[in-house]
């Protein structure tokens, strides 16, 4: 159970991340839900939006959780810069998250790697699942600046998010995963060897 120091603490932090990333229409609503939490609640909370924290009460965001492998995820393909993850209440099939492995607040501070990771998926989410278009934008949840890439398959990219089953997401994961790289030794050539036959000097007989 959360001390009365830590639900404080934490209140606060979950708040803050509210005034930065969400709509101005859902900020006053969202942050009066938190503030009449308790600590039992506020802990249900956390467990159920798979925030991670401290025992001093400070919070690792969701995104962060994931690139420390915190908490399980499906991963599609990774960078030097990044991971791209399946998301799990996605708008549609292969909705793809991008997320920066450094907790960044801004895309503005996103790396190019970050970008062409985003990108690469776009293409392989066209190639397999042939949608009509696909949506790459940035968004800030938690404080941490992330991409998402989501393939519209209709006339308006959707706006209800569905929980996805495990077997979807293993299924979608398999289908546009990056291929392992299998290391072939390289073949050694065999140097041909011509028989030698010695061309010895006979003297010719004398009968």
């Amino acid at each position: 159970m959360l001390t009365l120091e830590q639900t404080e603490e934490l209140k606060n932090e979950i708040i803050s991340q509210i005034e930065k990333s969400f709509p101005e229409q859902k900020k006053e609503f969202a942050i009066s839900q938190i503030e009449a939490m308790n600590s039992e609640q506020l802990e249900e909370f956390l467990k159920k939006n798979k925030i991670e924290y401290a025992k001093s009460g400070s919070t690792e965001c969701l995104f962060c959780s994931i690139v420390s492998e915190n908490i399980s995820f499906y991963k599609i393909d990774e960078s030097k810069n990044a991971l791209a993850v399946l998301e799990i209440n996605p708008l549609s099939k292969g909705h793809t998250l991008i997320i920066p492995k450094e907790h960044l607040s801004s895309s503005e501070k996103m790396s190019s790697n970050v970008f062409s990771l985003a990108k690469k998926i776009a293409k392989r989410l066209k190639n397999k699942f042939k949608p009509k278009n696909i949506e790459i934008s940035s968004t800030n949840l938690f404080g941490h600046e992330i991409i998402n890439v989501i393939p519209v398959y209709g006339d308006k990219k959707s706006e209800k998010r569905t929980s996805a089953k495990p077997e979807e997401l293993l299924e979608i994961q398999k289908i546009i995963s990056a291929p392992k790289k299998i290391y072939k030794k390289p073949k050694k050539k065999k140097i041909a060897i011509k028989e030698f036959e010695p061309n010895i000097w006979l003297p010719k007989r004398i009968p």
